[in-house]
């Protein structure tokens, strides 16, 4: 019994560990392609160097981090080519997630979609004192929505591909908050797509799904052209 405990705290540390350089990569805090040394993750978050590596090595199996020989861990690189790859996989995979989930979901998937949009209608979208980035709130709050849009899907294999590519998005969500369409109706695209996936509506909430991802993408991309033109 008593080497167990040990063990469980060693657990406990790694999953801090791992949660909190998984949220400081998704809320940009931790810029992409930034180098992730050993030695300032150990002093950052006060942690083994052990528990680092092998929070690092979970970041990678997401597709969070990267590594080479010799030159060790890196927060994952964005580019428009990458950008175009990802989007085209979510709207096969995340979709398709999604379609399972509006075929198999039950009455609590429904009440844990319509809490989790509750949830995200009433935090704020980007910061008071800076507008330029999306509230912290809000991240986690539209984080929470969209799995719990996928939450009814019982395929594991499928429901895995889609969180991690929903993952790598929210790399490029943090990117493209300074070139946020602000005309966007975000709010009225997320009430219609919970009212299709709850009203068991899945060729709609499909293609509302398919057509909010591309969307966020087409504006992302516009800017980028704005910005090197």
């Amino acid at each position: 019994m008593t080497t167990q405990l040990p063990l469980a705290a060693d657990r406990s540390r790694t999953t801090r560990v791992y949660e909190a350089i998984r949220g400081d990569i998704l809320a940009g805090r931790v810029p992409p392609g930034s180098r992730l040394g050993f030695a300032g993750l150990v002093e950052t978050y006060e942690s083994s160097i052990g528990a680092i590596r092998e929070a690092l090595n979970r970041l990678l199996e997401q597709g969070l981090v990267t590594t080479e020989p010799k030159r060790g861990f890196r927060v994952m690189a964005i580019s428009t080519d990458d950008l175009r790859d990802l989007t085209t996989a979510r709207c096969e995979i995340e979709v398709l997630a999604l379609r399972y989930a509006v075929r198999q979901g039950d009455t609590q998937w429904e009440a844990n979609v319509i809490a989790a949009h509750h949830m995200l209608e009433r935090a704020d979208q980007f910061e008071p004192r800076d507008p330029r980035r999306f509230g912290d709130e809000w991240v986690a709050a539209h984080t929470r929505f969209h799995e719990a849009l996928l939450g009814g899907c019982r395929n594991t294999r499928i429901l895995s591909c889609a969180t991690t590519l929903r993952d790598s998005a929210e790399l490029y969500r943090m990117w493209s908050a300074p070139q946020h369409d602000r005309s966007r109706d975000i709010e009225g695209e997320h009430r219609d797509i919970m009212a299709a996936a709850v009203g068991r509506d899945e060729a709609h909430a499909a293609e509302l799904l398919t057509r909010h991802i591309q969307r966020t993408t087409d504006a992302l991309l516009v800017g980028q052209q704005n910005a090197s033109g």
